[in-house]
């Protein structure tokens, strides 16, 4: 899951704006010119990352922009950005109003100066946090029982831009006095899955992994059986990737997005407001397969607390 994070966010402001191509959204000048003069923009531009296939990206976001269209007034405009700094560079310039940014992203542009108002993040089911946690684990029955004992074993991480497999576990390491470069042996398995096979076939001594490879997809899959593998730490709720509407936009559109975003952007309201037959055919974001639900910037505090522990280049860059 962390890996989603990997890309460099220090790229220039200009250069990352033209990237995002936003100089023209596309409606007419004079309906531009009547937004500018209410305080808002006619069209409003919603960026995200892409996923390999773009056209399947758009798609995703088609029943989000549409709400917002039918809410708001204002048409939607979707933007497929090529890295996290273009969506910060293009809502500092005010070419972007809606972004979807991951965590580290996020407190980069907020803490950077950026007027950016966290306002949902996706779930996977209606009670679900808006977040995931990192597990330590150890093969069952090891006597390694917290990660006081991880000093002089072999851990497995899963690569050094994961966030749940390696960012957040160092600053767990960190934070019970052991370095993670020098008290320990340090094995990048190159994926939560394999981290977690290797602690259960010995390889590892003990290793990292976010909660869902640990609770139920490997189990699942028949690679390892209920009660192989110990949890002996989990990390605080690591924030889920958030929604965030531009400061600038007027008090009433912020206003109007929150709710959008917070009560109508669900499969059970949009069933409910017939933009869906049923739920399985809501087409949303994959990483929001039941919607969105409320979020606040202090959720993104520990995100803060790890770089601020790891100093780690991904929260630099």
């Amino acid at each position: 899951m962390g890996s989603n994070m990997r890309r460099s966010l220090g790229v220039a402001a200009a250069a990352a704006v033209a990237v995002l191509g936003l100089a023209g959204c596309g409606s007419s000048a004079s309906a531009d010119d009547a937004a500018a003069a209410a305080g808002d923009p006619q069209t409003l531009v919603l960026a995200a990352i892409p996923s390999e296939d773009s056209e399947s990206l758009q798609q995703q976001y088609r029943l989000v922009a549409e709400v917002i269209e039918q809410e708001t007034g204002h048409a939607v405009e979707f933007q497929n950005a090529t890295d996290y700094a273009a969506v910060i560079e293009g809502q500092r310039a005010g070419k972007v109003q809606i972004a979807g940014y991951g965590p580290f992203s996020y407190i980069t542009a907020r803490d950077s100066g950026v007027e950016t108002i966290p306002v949902a993040a996706p779930v996977d089911a209606a009670d679900a946090e808006p977040g995931y946690t990192s597990y330590a684990i150890t093969k069952a029955g090891s006597d390694i029982t917290s990660l006081a004992d991880f000093r002089g074993k072999t851990v497995c991480f899963v690569d050094p831009s994961s966030t749940s497999g390696y960012l957040y576990p160092s600053a767990g390491l960190k934070e019970a006095g052991i370095d993670p470069e020098k008290d320990i042996t340090p094995v990048f398995a190159g994926g939560h899955d394999a981290s977690v096979l290797a602690v259960n076939s010995g390889q590892c001594d003990a290793g990292f992994a976010y909660d869902t490879i640990v609770d139920r997809t490997l189990i699942e899959k028949d690679q390892i059986e209920p009660g192989d593998v110990t949890v002996v730490w989990k990390s605080e709720t690591i924030a889920a990737s958030p929604i965030a509407i531009s400061a600038t936009l007027s008090p009433e559109l912020q206003a109007k997005l929150t709710t959008i975003f917070r009560e109508q952007l669900t499969r059970p309201a949009l069933v409910q407001a017939g933009l869906c037959a049923d739920e399985a055919s809501c087409a949303l974001p994959e990483d929001a397969e039941y919607g969105y639900v409320a979020v606040e910037d202090s959720l993104y505090d520990g995100v803060r607390k790890v770089c601020d522990i790891t100093r780690a280049a991904a929260c630099n860059n």
